[in-house]
């Protein structure tokens, strides 16, 4: 009896050791695994290839060259009487089966800033692309850690509910041999075995949800072992405004807000450049009929000039306008709206890490009280002064207080990980 108590009692030295260590090497070794493991990231990142092989084609100012073929039937005959010779002959100035053959090519000289501003939106969109990623290695840092300490939680959690049930056995062990001995009643020994049961059930409960956090790791890391077994997730927590201005240049979703209005202003440039005139070369060589005197006869023949485009009036273009700018407008009041949630989030996780290290602070005197309780019950019951209500009522007792600074050890440990993430702050 006296060495299931004891061990009840060194459980709860396990329980609440949590050096002020950073976070561990393990949890940082897991995370940067599931970037290479979940397909989300690999897709972020292709998108990122993407964009730089827009960049690249948005630089591409070569010719454009094509092949170009054409026949054409023509009715009435254009024939005029001529004399030649001292005879009238029907001059033939048109072919009637009309044909053309050649290769074009054209080349922009000039586009007045259209290249350029191609170029930039296509600059703006390889931005996004690489904060996207940042921000789907933070959302997933943040899942794979809540598993974490999902899975550290359950596993202290099962280890509280074995030492009750070896304690709750042993005391039944003890009421079955006063039974024996006629020292004790037969509703000792049920009403025991009713708290076993109920225990039994409770550990299942855990075990059930401890492989379920198990299946998710291995979902999101492809692992599913863990080695650790202590709340470690240790950070620098600033004052609500001074971890808003850290948020603002570091969180993914404010890089990704500021990305999408340079994003908008870039397409109102492009919009904008539609309007500008443009210079191009132009040249083409080939095979055709219809050269005079012989129209039917098919000959070589090129040609090469400049064009001049100049845009007078495009009420479809400023339309685009319009709505290029309005939806810089909505972009920028987006980001005011974040900056009113970020503001939220900030504060609450704030809130979540100093209330749950209060309530740590407060457990420390209820559990030396239970833990006292479960010693006098204990020295009673085998003195044969106490009841056996009151081993298994303290037992309860000790345990709900053990599980419950465990769960305020968790929760804190879960909001230095939302504090993390609403941060921008890189534990890995």
């Amino acid at each position: 009896m006296k060495k299931h108590l004891i061990t009840f009692t060194l459980l709860y030295a396990s329980v609440i050791a949590n050096a002020q260590t950073p976070v561990n090497s393990e949890l940082k070794s897991i995370i940067n695994q599931s970037f290479t493991y979940y397909p989300k990231v690999q897709e972020a990142q292709n998108q990122i290839n993407i964009a730089q092989k827009r960049i690249a084609a948005a630089k591409t100012n070569l010719p454009t060259v094509d092949l170009n073929g054409s026949y054409e039937y023509v009715q009435p005959k254009i024939t005029l009487p001529l004399e030649v010779n001292g005879e009238k002959q029907n001059f033939q100035f048109a072919p009637v089966h009309n044909f053309n053959a050649n290769v074009g090519a054209q080349y922009m000289l000039l586009d007045f800033g259209r290249l350029k501003a191609n170029v930039d939106k296509s600059k703006t969109d390889l931005k996004y692309a690489t904060d996207n990623v940042s921000n789907v290695q933070t959302q997933l840092a943040s899942q794979v850690a809540a598993i974490y300490y999902n899975i550290i939680y359950f596993r202290k959690a099962i280890a509280v509910e074995d030492s009750v049930l070896n304690y709750l056995n042993a005391n039944k062990t003890i009421a079955e041999n006063k039974l024996k001995n006629g020292d004790a009643i037969k509703l000792d020994v049920l009403n025991l075995q009713s708290q076993v049961d109920n225990e039994i059930n409770l550990r299942e409960d855990l075990l059930n949800n401890l492989q379920k956090q198990i299946t998710l790791l291995q979902y999101t890391t492809g692992n599913t072992n863990i080695a650790n077994n202590g709340f470690d997730f240790n950070l620098p927590v600033q004052a609500p405004q001074d971890a808003f201005t850290t948020a603002s240049t570091s969180a993914p979703d404010f890089l990704l807000a500021q990305d999408k209005i340079e994003q908008a202003k870039a397409d109102l440039k492009v919009v904008r450049q539609t309007d500008k005139p443009s210079i191009t070369l132009n040249g083409s060589a080939g095979v055709k009929n219809g050269y005079v005197p012989n129209v039917n006869e098919a000959r070589f023949n090129y040609a090469g000039g400049v064009s001049l485009k100049v845009p007078l009036f495009d009420a479809k273009t400023k339309k685009q306008i319009a709505v290029a700018e309005a939806q810089i407008k909505q972009n920028q009041l987006a980001q005011e709206s974040l900056n009113n949630e970020y503001q939220q989030n900030i504060q609450q996780a704030l809130t979540d890490i100093q209330t749950n290290a209060e309530k740590l602070k407060n457990m420390k005197s209820q559990i030396e009280n239970a833990e006292a309780a479960v010693q006098i019950a204990s020295s009673r019951y085998l003195n044969g002064i106490g009841l056996n209500t009151d081993i298994t009522d303290a037992a309860v007792n000790l345990q709900r207080a053990l599980l419950t600074e465990l769960r305020y050890e968790y929760q804190l440990a879960l909001a230095k990980v939302e504090y993390a993430r609403v941060t921008g702050y890189k534990y890995w």
